[in-house]
């Protein structure tokens, strides 16, 4: 007889800015949830970026608790746990899998140099997603589909290289290396130690996921090179995904997918680009909350409000995003320019969104160009994606149907979809995507608009040409 009683799952998504913990049933609606914001980063000298003490596997275990307290159901009906952590950290281990340092973000320099050894009690070096898979199991196993960068990996085979002097350069031996298991496959058990820490039952099954913006992108729906994803983080990017691994594109890269030997390609992106949006609204401060409030609205909601009055085009002003420099210009800066008397404070907020859009438009056309595509559909996910104007602003630059992510977190049902396959309760990621992902509200495109981003976009991709020699100048004084 087929058992009646419901099936849950709970998805693990550790992000650059919180951790967040979802408990969704087997047709992916959240029932329970938990967050815990971040630590700012620790930044003790120029290029380090590191994540202070144990802050990943502490505010994984706040926003477990504050889920599994949440959580009405009964906890024997809890199937497994998706684990989806930040890529590009990187976390030197001590033999008993505690860390011998703390975990470099994924904006240390550290992470795209080679690995050197000058600790000994240095046992092993590892992901973000190792490194919480040994917290949470016990075990020195981790998902293939997170190693994107300097790493001894094979993307072809997904499995560590038979290349003898691919470990040379990577300066990591074999030994200081994790076992290597694809998305949907078992990394172990939750332990009795991280069972106090966490909430979660001891022995729940904990399953291999992928990178976060691949899990995600799986959480999304994300299943042909037709579809764009906007992802609106702390880095902002467009997505694709396809089944060849393309290693030597000029306007994408390829990553892992979050389904076993398939790839995620990714556009040029956005360095700080929600970020942005939240140092402008932080910046006005408590003048900001004392309007929301007499409004009636949040902080974000009142901005977005405010902000829909300005016609579309600020009114003539541009935001070009480079708050975080990329390592290949490190003199740029932040530019906002156009102003004439017109605008104000909320054009400065519309004017960052429409950057956000035009970045992301432009970096992603050239992708579907070398990829030879043509997109029909364009998913938005992430925070931003809340927001009306957001979504119309996507809509109207990108000139195509516009929706957003259902699931409040994507990347959480991500992983909760490749825990729900790796558990034999859907037999394939196909099945348990039509389960589990359902769209969200569609945005249509108002041509008069699109027609006017498009105008600005010509312009906007030759400001950096006349801003680069200013700021290159005021760097190198």
């Amino acid at each position: 007889m087929t058992s009646t009683r419901p099936r849950y799952f709970i998805g693990i998504d550790n992000g650059s800015q919180s951790s967040k913990v979802t408990v969704f049933d087997e047709h992916g609606h959240a029932v329970s949830e938990g967050r815990a914001a971040l630590r700012p980063y620790a930044t003790p000298r120029p290029g380090v970026v590191e994540h202070p003490e144990d802050d990943l596997w502490t505010s994984i275990g706040r926003a477990s608790r504050q889920a599994m307290e949440a959580f009405g159901g009964d906890t024997a009906d809890i199937m497994g746990v998706g684990l989806c952590t930040i890529r590009f950290c990187r976390a030197v281990l001590k033999s008993d899998g505690t860390l011998a340092q703390p975990v470099m973000s994924w904006m240390d320099e550290r992470v795209s140099m080679p690995y050197v050894h000058t600790d000994p009690d240095a046992a092993y070096v590892t992901t973000s997603s190792g490194y919480i898979s040994h917290r949470l199991t016990g075990n020195c196993r981790d998902t293939a589909a997170n190693y994107a960068g300097l790493w001894p990996l094979d993307s072809d085979t997904w499995q560590w290289t038979d290349d003898d002097s691919e470990p040379a350069k990577s300066g990591i031996p074999r030994r200081m290396l994790f076992d290597l298991v694809l998305p949907g496959e078992p990394l172990g058990q939750v332990t009795e130690a991280a069972a106090a820490h966490t909430g979660i039952p001891a022995g729940v099954p904990v399953v291999a996921t992928a990178n976060d913006k691949a899990v995600e992108a799986l959480g999304c729906g994300l299943r042909t090179p037709e579809t764009l994803l906007v992802s609106l983080g702390t880095y902002v990017a467009g997505m694709a995904t396809g089944p060849r691994n393309i290693k030597h594109a000029t306007d994408f890269w390829s990553n892992y997918a979050s389904t076993p030997h398939a790839y995620l390609y990714e556009s040029h992106g956005v360095r700080r680009g929600m970020w942005t949006v939240s140092w402008y609204r932080d910046l006005l401060g408590e003048e900001a909350v004392v309007h929301a409030r007499e409004a009636g609205l949040s902080v974000e909601e009142y901005f977005n409000t405010e902000a829909a009055k300005v016609p579309p085009g600020s009114d003539g002003l541009m935001t070009v995003l480079d708050w975080l420099a990329p390592t290949e210009a490190p003199f740029r800066k932040g530019t906002i320019l156009g102003f004439d008397g017109r605008q104000g404070r909320f054009h400065i907020y519309r004017s960052i969104l429409e950057a956000l859009a035009m970045t992301i438009h432009d970096s992603a056309t050239r992708m579907a160009g070398e990829l030879g595509i043509e997109y029909g559909e364009v998913i938005v996910s992430g925070g931003g994606s809340h927001s009306d104007l957001m979504m119309q602003i996507h809509a109207d630059v990108h000139g195509i149907p516009t929706r957003r992510a259902e699931a409040t977190s994507a990347a959480g049902l991500g992983a909760a979809i490749c825990a729900a396959v790796g558990l034999g309760v859907y037999p394939d990621f196909d099945q348990a995507l039509e389960s589990m992902v359902r769209p969200g509200k569609t945005f249509l495109p108002n041509q008069e608009n699109h027609s006017l981003y498009r105008r600005m976009e010509e312009v906007y991709r030759d400001v950096r040409g006349h801003t680069d020699a200013i700021y290159r100048r005021t760097y190198e004084r």
